[in-house]
């Protein structure tokens, strides 16, 4: 699945400038002329804000030239590339791979009218989208001027790499019943041939164009997942040469609940003797790829009392091809006093809520 990252940049004041109109979008690198009416157009102010989305971003050529840019763009590997989008504060989004290690050939600079972004000596791996938006700001509130906005999709292409690389051999992809899956084998060459395989048994899964599709800047896309999807998958490319084959795909099947947390506690042991040590488990079972966070509230809490929490989660198989998360949190007590004894309880927390269980321990 394709992430990206954003980049924020604030420079000066653009100075003020009349709005173009329509097929007066060519930029010329110098003597640029300003008809008479564009002071007729400073009184047509403010721009309907259900106008349609203007695109600001353009390459640049060379000898100071520029183009639009459509929705893709082919390059090979080993070229560089400037983008520009006009404004005095622009964001950028661009494939998070160039963020894991701060690469130094990626430069983001904002300018007095406008943002750009250098990325030299690409790769396959930086193929991806690359957007910029301007940034309406108000002290310290800004949100994104959904009529200034430009992106593409830039495929470097490399005979050598017709996948784009990814940083590990094997990947988990979750199928759920009621969100499409993405098996994310990206390709750097956007005419290659495309086929998607299963381990086994060993067989290529048909594409219907409906239910199983492939987009090249996606992958194969399982519309509606169900539990005869899961397996070992992998994508094989070719395109002029020996086909090339993609890292595995493990997809698991889910079906759980939605909803905040199910969860449930248990104090080992309930009743304990001063100098016992004891263990309050705080359990949840939930979707794979859904993160728990849990809280505490315990006797002694608000004089400091010190306990040790230990959280962990594993994924389990139901045994009918369902794959579910077991998340877990353990308070611990190494000596237990007197003023331990009372009631100790966990908060489970995630993004469709949270839920709240207790328990008692007693001193014996």
């Amino acid at each position: 699945m394709h992430l990206s990252s954003c980049w924020t940049v604030i420079g000066q004041s653009a100075k003020s400038k009349r709005q173009k109109e329509p097929g007066q979008n060519k930029i010329k690198p110098i003597n640029k002329k300003v008809k008479p009416k564009g002071l007729k157009m400073k009184e047509r102010e403010p721009v309907d804000s259900s106008s349609k989305s203007q695109s600001i971003l353009m390459q640049v050529m060379d000898k100071g030239r520029f183009q639009k840019l459509t929705a893709t763009l082919s390059l090979s590997a080993g070229q560089s590339i400037e983008l520009r989008c006009k404004g005095s504060n622009v964001t950028w989004s661009y494939p998070s791979y160039l963020d894991t290690f701060k690469d130094s050939r990626l430069s983001i600079k904002q300018l007095d009218r406008y943002g750009q972004l250098i990325l030299t000596n690409s790769t396959a791996a930086d193929t991806g989208e690359y957007s910029c938006w301007l940034q309406l700001c108000n002290g310290n509130k800004c949100r994104k001027d959904e009529t200034k906005t430009g992106s593409t999709y830039i495929f470097f292409t490399d005979k050598e790499e017709l996948f784009v690389p990814t940083p590990s051999y094997f990947e988990i992809v979750y199928l759920n019943p009621d969100k499409p899956a993405v098996i994310p084998c990206r390709v750097t060459t956007p005419s290659a041939k495309v086929t998607l395989h299963r381990e086994f048994p060993a067989e290529e899964i048909e594409t219907d164009e409906t239910n199983i599709i492939y987009d090249a800047k996606k992958g194969f896309v399982y519309q509606h997942p169900t539990s005869d999807h899961k397996g070992i998958v992998y994508c094989k490319a070719e395109s002029q040469g020996a086909p090339q084959i993609s890292i595995k795909y493990h997809l698991l099947y889910v079906e759980v609940p939605k909803g905040p947390p199910s969860a449930t506690i248990v104090a080992s042991p309930s009743r304990a003797r001063v100098s016992d040590g004891i263990h309050v488990a705080c359990t949840v079972l939930g979707e794979p790829d859904v993160d728990v966070n849990f809280s505490w509230q315990y006797p002694g809490q608000e004089l400091e009392r010190p306990v040790i929490t230990q959280n962990f989660w594993r994924l389990i198989n139901r045994g009918t091809g369902h794959t579910t998360r077991i998340s877990k949190s353990v308070l611990i007590i190494e000596d237990f006093e007197a003023r331990d004894a009372g009631n100790y309880i966990c908060i489970a927390q995630n993004l469709q809520g949270a839920t709240t269980v207790a328990t008692r321990v007693e001193l014996n």
